[in-house]
C-alpha cells in the first residue's frame, strides 16, 4: 500500500450533461467533462470559454458610482484641477496605478501618483499623505487597489475639501467610507454581473468609462495585475487575462521589454506562469524591500536607458527578496516547531523582531505549504509597540471572516478569504492567537488539515490521447478558479519505472490499462520508485500535457500524487545492504520479523536489535499484529505454515522479503526415498558402518554430499532403524516398520527445503502468489466466519 499525500476530492459531473455538451459543441467527451466541472452547460457557453480573446467586456457603467466618478474626473480635466492617483505597493497596485495614470493622461488630466511606503506608512490611505496632496494643490484623489476601509482618512479629506474617488476590490466592511464615489464590484448598490475583479480590473473599467472605448493597449498591465493578485480567472477576469496575455506578448512598452531581456523571457512564449513566476515577483520585490515607485516608473517610462537600469535593479531586488524570505521562513518554521507545534495549534501565529514586513506574506505562504495550517506572520516593532504582518489560509477557513471577529484588536486589517494583512498592538498578539484558534476549533475538522486535491475527472489511460492533451490547452489561462485540470486514473499497471535527473530526483514511468499506455513524469518524485513495487497497480493524479521532443509530440501525464490500494511485495532477496533498506523505512511503520535467533547476531542489524520480533511458534506468529505495517522478513522461516500463521493475522501494507541465510545452511538436494532405500540396503549388507570416519568417502562414491549421508543416518537413528556408538552406526535387527515422515529430522528438513524453494528460489511472481494465498486464506476464513 502507498498512502496519497493529499486528500483526493473527486466530483463526478452529470454524465448526461457531459454527453449533451460534447454533442452540441462538437468536442471530446473528456474536454466536455472538464467544462461541465467549470459550470459550462451549453454550446454557446463553451464557445465563450474556449475563445476568450474574442469576447466583449461588460459595460463599465453597470458599476455603482461610475457615472458620478467619470463626471467628476471630466470636470477636473476641463478645469485643469490636479488629480492624484493613490496606489499600492504590490504588483496589482503598481499596475492599477499605471493603468489609471495612463488613462487620465490620455484624457488630458493633470495627474500625478503616490504610493505609500510599506514600512513607514503602511497599506492604504493615510492622513499625512492626503494633507500633503492638499497642500500641493490636488483637489481630486483616486485610490486604486485600496481605500474601501479608509473611513477616517476619507472623512478627513472631505473636510479639507478633497473629493476622493475610491476604486478597490478588497472585501468591504460593515461601513463604507463617505467618498465622492466608490467603484467596487461588490458595492451593495452595484448591478455589475462580475464580483471578483482585481484592483487593476476595476481601474481598467474606470479607464474604459473615462475614455469611452476599451483601452486595449492597457491590457498588458491588466493581465499582469490580475494574474499576480490571484483572483479567480473566471468570468471577466478570464477575458482580461487571456486578452491581456495576447497584448503582453507583443507589447511595445519599453520597460516591460527591458524586463523581458533582463530575465531572458521570450515574449512569444509568455503565459500565466511567466507572469506569476517571473514578471510579478520582480514588480513586487521593490515594494517589499523599499518604495514601489520604481515599478511604476518601469511600466511607464519612455527612456530605454532608464528602463534597462530599472529592470536590472528590480531583478537584483528580487534576488535579495528570495534570500530574505528563505532566512525568515527558516526562523518562523523553527518557532512553530518549538513553541506552537501544529498538532496543538489549528492556526499558526508567529512573530519576530526585525522581520521585514514586506515579505511576511510570502513567509506565511511557506508555512501553509510546510504545515498546512492557516498562518499569520507578524513583524514586531517594539519602539511603536505594534506587530504588523500578513496571513494566508487553507481551504475551508475564511481568513477575512475570522479576522472580522477580531476587529476589537485589529485597528487596521483587510483582505480576502485566503489572504489578509493587519496591524495590531504587540500586547494583543497572544489574544489574536487564542481567538483564531478558538474560531478554527469551531469551524475546522481533522480532515481539513490534510491538503485537498480537487480532481476534475476520472478517466482511463485510453482517454489520455495527444488530441485530448492539445484540447486542454484551450482551457488556458489557468489560475485560481480555473486550475490546470487534474485527472485521476484508477488501477493502472506500472509497466516501467526509474529515477532520472540529478541525484535521481525525478521519476519516469509508463502506466498501462488494458491495451493503452501513457508516459509519466514525476518531477521531484524520484523517491517514489522505492515506494512502488514492480507490477503494482496504482491510482494516480496528474496533469495531461503535450511532450514535444525532437519534432515528436506525445501525451504525457505529469504526476502530482499516487496511491496503491493493495499490499505490495518488495523483493529484497540478495540485498547486500539491509541496513540502508531498513533506514529508509519509517520507524513507526516497519515491523522486523526473524525466525532464527542467529539473525540478531548480524552486525548490520545491531542498530535495530530492539525492534526485532522473533517468531518461533504459531502462537507467537498469531500474536503479532501486522495490519498496515511494513513487514520485513529478515530470514527464512523453518516451515511455510509458520509464515502463513503470521500473514494470516492481518493485512500488511507491504512485505519486504529479505530471507537472508548463511551460505550452506541447507544441502542442495533433498534425498529421495530411493536414496534412503539404497542406504538401508548398504547397511543391511555391511551391518555396521564407520560414519564419522568414512561418511565422506561413501558420499563421493555415490555423488552425494557428506551432509546427505549424515542426514539419512540421523533419520534412521530417530526411526530406530540403526544404533550409533563412537561414530559407528549398526543396523537394528527386525526394527518396527515406520514411515520416513515419522522422523522429526526428516519433516524438519523437508519443511525447510520446501520453504527454501518456495520463498528463496522462486520468481517474483511466484513469491507474490505464494504470499497472497497466505494473506487471502485468513481473509477468506474471516469472510466465511461472518456468515456463521
Amino acid at each position: 500500500m502507498l498512502q496519497a499525500k493529499t486528500r483526493w476530492e473527486v466530483e463526478r459531473p452529470d454524465e448526461q450533461a457531459v454527453r449533451r455538451l460534447a454533442e452540441e459543441a462538437g468536442i471530446e467527451p473528456l474536454l466536455a467533462r472538464l467544462l461541465v466541472r467549470r459550470g459550462v452547460r451549453t454550446a454557446a457557453e463553451a464557445e465563450a470559454f474556449l475563445h476568450p480573446v474574442g469576447q466583449p467586456f461588460h459595460d463599465p457603467f453597470l458599476l455603482h458610482g461610475m457615472e458620478r466618478a467619470v463626471r467628476r474626473l471630466e470636470r477636473a480635466i476641463h478645469h485643469g484641477e490636479r488629480v492624484l492617483v493613490y496606489g499600492d505597493y504590490d504588483a496589482d497596485g503598481v499596475c492599477s496605478t499605471s493603468v489609471m495614470v495612463s488613462a487620465l493622461q490620455e484624457a488630458g488630466a493633470a495627474v500625478e501618483f503616490y504610493i505609500p511606503n510599506r514600512f513607514t506608512e503602511g497599506y492604504g490611505p493615510n492622513l499625512a499623505a492626503f494633507r500633503a496632496a492638499k497642500e500641493r494643490g490636488v483637489s481630486v484623489i483616486v485610490t486604486v487597489d485600496n481605500g474601501i476601509a479608509a473611513l477616517k482618512e476619507v472623512a478627513a479629506a472631505r473636510e479639507w475639501g478633497l473629493d476622493v474617488i475610491v476604486t478597490d476590490h478588497h472585501e468591504p466592511g460593515p461601513s463604507l467610507p463617505e467618498a465622492y464615489a466608490i467603484i467596487h464590484p461588490k458595492h451593495p448598490g452595484s448591478t455589475y454581473p462580475f464580483h471578483s475583479l482585481a484592483g487593476v480590473g476595476v481601474a481598467f473599467k474606470v479607464a474604459h468609462a473615462l475614455l469611452g472605448r476599451v483601452p486595449r493597449h492597457l491590457l498588458d498591465l491588466v493581465a499582469i495585475g490580475t494574474i499576480a493578485d490571484l483572483v479567480p480567472l473566471v468570468g471577466e477576469n478570464r477575458l482580461l487575462a487571456a486578452q491581456g496575455l495576447a497584448v503582453l506578448r507583443e507589447t511595445t512598452r519599453i520597460g516591460l521589454r527591458a524586463l523581458f531581456q533582463q530575465c531572458r523571457i521570450q515574449p512569444s512564449q509568455i503565459d500565466e506562469q511567466t507572469v506569476g513566476f517571473a514578471i510579478a515577483p520582480r514588480l513586487n520585490a521593490v515594494g517589499r524591500l523599499g518604495g514601489a515607485d520604481p515599478a511604476v516608473a518601469l511600466l511607464m517610462t519612455d527612456d530605454e536607458d532608464e528602463a534597462m537600469q530599472l529592470a536590472a535593479e528590480m531583478d537584483e531586488r528580487n534576488r535579495e527578496r528570495q534570500q530574505l524570505v528563505a532566512q525568515i521562513a527558516d526562523e518562523a518554521a523553527d518557532i512553530v516547531r518549538r513553541q506552537y507545534p501544529p498538532e496543538q495549534h489549528r492556526v499558526l501565529v508567529v512573530a519576530g523582531e526585525g522581520w521585514n514586513p514586506g515579505v511576511v506574506g510570502i513567509v506565511a505562504s511557506k508555512l501553509v505549504e510546510q504545515f498546512y495550517r492557516p498562518a499569520v506572520v507578524l513583524s514586531i516593532d517594539r519602539n511603536k509597540g505594534i506587530a504588523k504582518g500578513s496571513a494566508r489560509s487553507i481551504h475551508g477557513f475564511d481568513l477575512f471572516a475570522s479576522l472580522s471577529k477580531c476587529r476589537d484588536m485589529l485597528p487596521h486589517f483587510g483582505g480576502h478569504p485566503m489572504a489578509a494583512g493587519m496591524t495590531l498592538a504587540l500586547d494583543d498578539v497572544e489574544r489574536l492567537r487564542q481567538r483564531l484558534n478558538a474560531i478554527a476549533a469551531e469551524t475546522l475538522v481533522e480532515d481539513d488539515f490534510i491538503p485537498p486535491t480537487f480532481i476534475d475527472a476520472v478517466c482511463s489511460v485510453e482517454e489520455l490521447t495527444l488530441s485530448a492533451a492539445r484540447s486542454f490547452e484551450r482551457l488556458a489561462p489557468f489560475g485560481v478558479g480555473n486550475p490546470r485540470p487534474l485527472l485521476l486514473i484508477e488501477e493502472a499497471a506500472v509497466e516501467t519505472m526509474r529515477r532520472v535527473g540529478a541525484n535521481g530526483a525525478h521519476m519516469k514511468a509508463v502506466f498501462s490499462q488494458q491495451q493503452a499506455a501513457i508516459d509519466v513524469i514525476g518531477f521531484g518524485l524520484g523517491p517514489l520508485c522505492e515506494e512502488i513495487a514492480p507490477g503494482t497497480c496504482v491510482s494516480a493524479v496528474g496533469e495531461l500535457l503535450v511532450n514535444e521532443w525532437n519534432g515528436m509530440a506525445k501525451p504525457q501525464l505529469s504526476l502530482c500524487d499516487v496511491s496503491v490500494n493493495r499490499w505490495q511485495l518488495f523483493d529484497a532477496r540478495g540485498c547486500r545492504d539491509v541496513h540502508s533498506l531498513l533506514e529508509r523505512l519509517p520507524e513507526e511503520k516497519r515491523l522486523l520479523v526473524a525466525f532464527r535467533r542467529q539473525t540478531e547476531t548480524r552486525p548490520d542489524l545491531a542498530p535495530f536489535c530492539r525492534e526485532l520480533h522473533f517468531v518461533m511458534t504459531e502462537k507467537e506468529a498469531e500474536a503479532l499484529p501486522i495490519d498496515g505495517r511494513y513487514v520485513v522478513l529478515l530470514d527464512l522461516p523453518p516451515r511455510l505454515d509458520l509464515l502463513g500463521a503470521l500473514l494470516g493475522n492481518g493485512q500488511p501494507a507491504r512485505i519486504y522479503a529479505v530471507f537472508a541465510q548463511p551460505e550452506g545452511q541447507f544441502f542442495r538436494t533433498f534425498p529421495t526415498r530411493d536414496h534412503f532405500k539404497w542406504f538401508y540396503a548398504f547397511l543391511h549388507k555391511h551391518r555396521s558402518f564407520p560414519l564419522a570416519e568414512r561418511g565422506g568417502e561413501l558420499a563421493r562414491a555415490r555423488g552425494w554430499t557428506t551432509e546427505t549421508v549424515h542426514f539419512m543416518a540421523e533419520v534412521f537413528l530417530e526411526l530406530g532403524f540403526v544404533r550409533e556408538q563412537n561414530g559407528v552406526i549398526t543396523l537394528v535387527r527386525q526394527p518396527v516398520k515406520r514411515d520416513l515422515t515419522e522422523s522429526r529430522a526428516y519433516r524438519r528438513h523437508r519443511d525447510e527445503l520446501e520453504a527454501e524453494h518456495q520463498l528463496l528460489y522462486s520468481t517474483y511472481e511466484q513469491l507474490k502468489r505464494c504470499l497472497t494465498e497466505m494473506i487471502r486464506s485468513q481473509t477468506n476464513e474471516e469472510a466465511s466466519a461472518s456468515w456463521i
